[in-house]
């Protein structure tokens, strides 16, 4: 390879590119589309999180604003949970349309997230939402090929290819010339505007910046720039291989649908087939069974609670539950939400493994796709990811548990067992819980989750030089 050479290849493509009125035309076109979507993405996201923190505070106040009462009425009085959206879900929406948005935390019960964007929608959800991310995604490689299509095969057509292979230059100082030029074009027409969307978007919604947030901004444009770079080299490949002009545009047209039509679609349809997940009448029935099976505090005939208290009464050395010194009702009302929590974690980790395992089909087929990778990272670094919706679950249900627990521990020691439901305590014992706070998945978890996505995304980067290398080498190629 001779890099001067390479550098005027690409530097000549650069100017064709920019001597004509059709790719400022496309360009244009997607500039807008990529603005549009940015400032709806944003001013929604903004709206939405706005609305969610006025929910929160008026359900936090209504909390404390209770009136003295029974503790167990104030654990079944509840305490609703709203999920606002990540700082940058403006660029990429994700699942955020297609999972929760609240969910009601009370005693005694597991709620799922429930009140989803997608179930008060119509059936136009299904064909996407815009959202800078699908514009860069799927339509960007687009305006790649209608740059490229013709780069190699049009040389071919013309005879220049022949003069150029006759001086200095060989064939893969040329297709490595062309690919840097294309994407040299690329990346410069899209990149920054990505750059200054993400930081400049996530800073209005947040009114800060952060080291994390920095990171999570250098990664995306660094993932969107190599998915660029291995757009590019498939079509300079493609039109490398290709007898004329075409043939080339007919074969990459057919290969754009093929990956960012047939292939995602053809994922997520595997995926569900293969591993079966319950619905939500069948995941709640299978809890309640197990439950049943394993201790039920509502039946006062339950082996487990009457062992429970056979061995308290033993405990603290009386023969009547009335004779303890703690509340024996609060006792069991806890050792209730033990069982009951402990077996809804145990399912809906059962439940995660599912769709992971159906997640992990999009995964594996990303080594036939180049879009499927991108799509993950990008979710992923967004915060608007399978990963992300399920730890916001884990956390509420823990959240929920730790709160039923000091609320039961104020019945078991403030509440005689004698005329219990008479008797209430003050406010300030609920007064001082803290309210939730989401703590989303850190930059490093995410990095490991995509770790596969990640591989594939660099295995079709060496692929796409191997490929380059490969037709250099071959003559039939060169005619």
């Amino acid at each position: 390879m001779h890099l001067h050479l390479i550098r005027i290849v690409a530097l000549h493509e650069i100017r064709t590119v920019f001597r004509s009125k059709m790719p400022f035309i496309l360009y244009s076109i997607l500039l807008a589309m990529l603005l549009l979507a940015g400032f709806v993405g944003w001013n929604y996201v903004s709206k939405f999180n706005a609305q969610q923190a006025r929910y929160t505070t008026e359900v936090q106040d209504n909390w404390m604003n209770q009136p003295e009462r029974h503790p167990h009425r104030v654990a079944h009085y509840g305490y609703l949970v709203f999920r606002e959206k990540a700082p940058l879900s403006f660029f990429d929406f994700g699942l955020d349309s297609y999972v929760g948005n609240s969910i009601f935390l009370e005693a005694h019960r597991q709620n799922t997230v429930n009140m989803s964007e997608a179930g008060f929608s119509n059936g136009m959800l299904r064909f996407g939402e815009l959202s800078m991310a699908l514009v860069l995604q799927l339509l960007v490689p687009l305006f790649i090929i209608f740059l490229g299509f013709a780069t190699v095969a049009g040389l071919k057509q013309n005879g220049v290819l022949k003069i150029l292979l006759c001086q200095k230059a060989s064939y893969l100082d040329i297709l490595a010339g062309k690919t840097a030029g294309l994407v040299a074009v690329t990346w410069l027409l899209f990149l920054p505007l990505i750059l200054t969307a993400l930081i400049g978007g996530a800073v209005l919604l947040q009114n800060e910046i952060n080291a994390e947030l920095l990171l999570r901004s250098a990664l995306i444009l660094f993932v969107y720039a190599i998915y660029f770079l291995i757009i590019t080299m498939i079509v300079t490949s493609v039109s490398a291989m290709s007898k004329n002009a075409s043939n080339a545009l007919i074969l990459l047209i057919l290969g754009w649908m093929v990956c960012f039509i047939v292939i995602p679609k053809s994922a997520q349809t595997l995926g569900s087939s293969l591993y079966k997940a319950p619905d939500k009448i069948a995941f709640e029935q299978a809890i309640e069974a197990q439950v049943r099976k394993e201790g039920d505090s509502h039946d006062p005939d339950d082996p487990h609670f009457a062992a429970l208290r056979a061995s308290t009464l033993k405990k603290y050395g009386v023969d009547s539950v009335h004779k303890l010194q703690v509340n024996y009702g609060a006792m069991v009302m806890q050792e209730g939400e033990r069982i009951t929590s402990g077996i809804f974690g145990t399912q809906f980790n059962k439940l995660i493994k599912t769709y992971k395992a159906q997640n992990a089909v999009s995964v594996i087929l990303g080594f036939f796709d180049p879009y499927l990778p991108l799509r993950n990272i990008s979710m992923q670094l967004c915060g608007v990811d399978f990963d992300t919706f399920s730890e916001f679950q884990k956390q509420t249900e823990q959240y929920r548990f730790d709160k039923t627990t000091l609320i039961n521990q104020i019945h078991l020691t403030q509440i005689s067992y004698q005329n219990d439901r008479a008797q209430k305590v003050a406010q300030s014992n609920w007064q001082q819980m803290p309210p939730f706070k989401f703590r989303p998945v850190p930059l490093t978890a995410t990095i490991y989750n995509a770790k596969w996505s990640l591989i594939a995304l660099l295995f079709w980067l060496a692929a796409g030089a191997a490929a380059l290398g490969y037709i250099s080498s071959q003559r039939k190629f060169q005619l």
